[in-house]
């Protein structure tokens, strides 16, 4: 007899594209002229598998990967491995440094403190500048040639604070960046992300770091036309139940049939990222018609609407209606939190 252990098949998943994700790094790399385009997978590719996007990528001709921490690093280590870099947004701490100086990957040196850390190794570095948005970066007051003598800088970046507003402080960050450029050099220059990249040819430099939009993120008018959506949720009805005039439905009644009809109910709730802020406001899909959720979204279940697809039944699957910016402009989450909190119950599906 066979020791396997049957499969259980998953109640949600994610389904991710393919040629949307590899459509929206092409396309992001055009509208960055004479720049490459990188690529951040940091927080799990924001959420949609790093080791999967970084694979695709990698084959599609990325070279530059942005993460968060070492550990991130690490993830990917083994993909990128001769294939491009690996920056370390946040930089080297003490104890970071025995991983940090036998990793191919560099960190992006955020202080006086990192910088003085690193300087011993003799390894490759990116520098961060902070030109305005005061989180990470070495400050332009502390510049001083003298302080990069000896050390091997590849990047020289800074990252916009406001990129997807049309307001001074891009003028101004751009401004303290280039000045910050006469006083420390390194083989490349980077200051947009995603949103900075429909800012046009001047904060493009050598190097652009897309990240929402290259899982389906809309900031700014000039990606409307250009980005596809990547990630869909799906989740299975596993119940069919009437309603009638004057039933409650879900916690605290949040919702009171007007009429009699028919509801779904679906395995996947706020444990799997779909937040309380879907309540009576989030809408599935079937074969395009809206199916809406009523009542209060609770941890593992949800209930929507039937009677626009009085054919579904138990078992039957739906789609979550996740364009970012129209899940962002019903929930009132940003679309950084829409696809980064999708949770690990929903198995991911590459199509």
């Amino acid at each position: 007899m066979s020791d396997a252990q049957p499969i259980i098949a998953p109640t949600a998943i994610i389904r991710l594209d393919t040629d949307a994700l590899l459509s929206n790094w092409r396309s992001l790399g055009r509208l960055s002229g004479q720049a490459k385009a990188g690529a951040a997978v940091k927080a799990n590719a924001y959420g949609l598998g790093a080791r999967e996007v970084v694979q695709k990528l990698v084959a599609a001709g990325c070279t530059d990967f942005f993460v968060a921490n070492w550990q991130e690093a690490q993830e990917i280590e083994d993909l990128t491995a001769g294939q491009g870099s690996v920056s370390v947004l946040n930089g080297v701490r003490q104890s970071d440094m025995p991983f940090a100086l036998q990793s191919p990957a560099k960190p992006v040196l955020n202080s006086l403190e990192q910088l003085a850390r690193w300087k011993q190794s003799g390894r490759p570095c990116d520098i961060m500048i902070n030109s305005g948005m005061n989180r990470l970066g070495i400050n332009f007051e502390d510049l001083d040639n003298d302080l990069f003598s000896g050390i091997a800088i590849d990047i020289v970046m800074s990252h916009l604070a406001s990129a997807d507003q049309d307001g001074p402080q891009n003028a101004e960050q751009l401004v303290r960046y280039k000045a910050a450029l006469k006083i420390v050099s390194g083989k490349r220059t980077s200051l947009a992300n995603s949103a900075g990249i429909a800012l046009g040819s001047d904060f493009h430099f050598d190097l652009t770091r897309p990240g929402l939009s290259l899982y389906g993120g809309i900031q700014r008018p000039e990606f409307r036309d250009v980005i596809k959506q990547v990630a869909v949720p799906q989740a299975e009805i596993i119940q069919i139940r009437p309603l009638r005039s004057g039933d409650k439905l879900g916690y605290n009644a949040q919702y009171v049939a007007d009429r009699s009809h028919d509801i779904g109910i679906l395995a996947m709730g706020y444990a799997d990222g779909y937040l309380r802020s879907f309540s009576n406001q989030g809408f599935f899909k079937h074969q395009e018609q809206l199916l809406p959720v009523l009542g209060r979204v609770s941890m593992d279940l949800i209930a929507i609407d039937l009677e626009s697809a009085p054919d579904l039944r138990e078992g039957d699957w739906v789609d979550c209606e996740y364009d970012l910016g129209t899940a962002s402009a019903q929930s009132g989450l940003s679309q950084y939190e829409l696809i980064t909190g999708l949770g690990n119950r929903l198995a991911r599906q590459w199509t």
